[in-house]
């Protein structure tokens, strides 16, 4: 297994990439934020038996926190623009997800068309 100060330099590195504090993710996974802070640096031996529920709360996998790679991540948005769509999405009440979706499936058909000058 992996260095546990690692593991909690993952988590902590995931849980600012999302904008969320300590007591947010605390409260996700439902343990106090003082156990969040000592798996991050590492100080607890307790991390390995709430790895999943840590990474299913971050939506990563529980193989990226603990060796750095996720099978999952060519399907994982990596770029500024991808990664400020996907929070937009996030934020929107789930009928509007629906017409994003809707739209980008639209876009997309439209940009594989022969003969289409949009894309």
């Amino acid at each position: 297994m992996s260095d546990p100060k690692i593991i909690g330099a993952r988590i902590r590195d995931v849980r600012q990439e999302r904008g969320w504090t300590q007591d947010h993710l605390a409260g996700i996974v439902g343990v106090s934020r003082s156990a969040v802070a000592q798996w991050e640096t590492g100080r607890a031996g307790q991390v390995t038996g709430n790895l999943t529920r840590i990474a299913a709360c971050l939506e990563v996998g529980v193989e990226f926190l603990m060796h750095g790679e996720d099978k999952r991540a060519p399907m994982q948005a990596t770029q500024g623009d991808e990664l400020a769509l996907l929070r937009l999405y996030r934020e929107c009440a789930p009928e509007d997800r629906q017409l994003l979706l809707r739209t980008a499936r639209r876009l997309a058909l439209a940009r594989e068309m022969p003969g289409d000058e949009t894309g």
